[in-house]
């Protein structure tokens, strides 16, 4: 199915279309709101959750929560996040309310990105938001589609 068909066959299946951006990184990056701020985040598939860099927890009016949660990097070390629970979380058109978002500190990629003059990025959409909107990469076309 070409991109064009694939787009088509989606908007039907009502499915929110995605713009994604390559950066120099290779990664893609997408625009999000988060309880209303919009911002920029790497997408992840590799990630089991979404993350907002801690430094940002204000500007994205995130209560935390006394919880920890220990996740897993690419290596070999336990990283601690906190937790803020009850966000409501926006990516295009695709909203979900009552999204727990969890917070680590981002400095480590954003300082590879700044070596490579690549804009720094506030978080990380991951696995828990493709999961719920049943996504869809058009690596090709550089969408990413999401539906309820």
């Amino acid at each position: 199915m070409t991109g064009d068909n694939l787009s088509y066959f989606l908007k039907n299946k009502s499915y929110f279309k995605i713009k994604l951006h390559m950066v120099k990184s290779n990664h893609f990056t997408l625009i999000s709101k988060i309880n209303g701020v919009k911002g920029v985040f790497i997408l992840d598939t590799g990630a089991s959750s979404s993350f907002v860099d801690l430094k940002l927890k204000d500007k994205y009016n995130l209560k935390l929560e006394t919880s920890k949660m220990e996740t897993n990097g690419a290596g070999p070390e336990k990283l601690m996040t906190l937790v803020s629970k009850n966000n409501s979380i926006k990516v295009g058109e695709w909203a979900c309310k009552k999204f727990q978002i969890a917070l680590i500190d981002l400095s480590n990629i954003n300082d590879v990105f700044k070596s490579i003059e690549t804009s720094p990025v506030d978080g990380i959409i991951g696995a828990d938001i493709l999961k719920k909107g049943n996504a869809i990469i058009d690596y090709e076309k550089k969408y990413l589609y999401l539906n309820y």
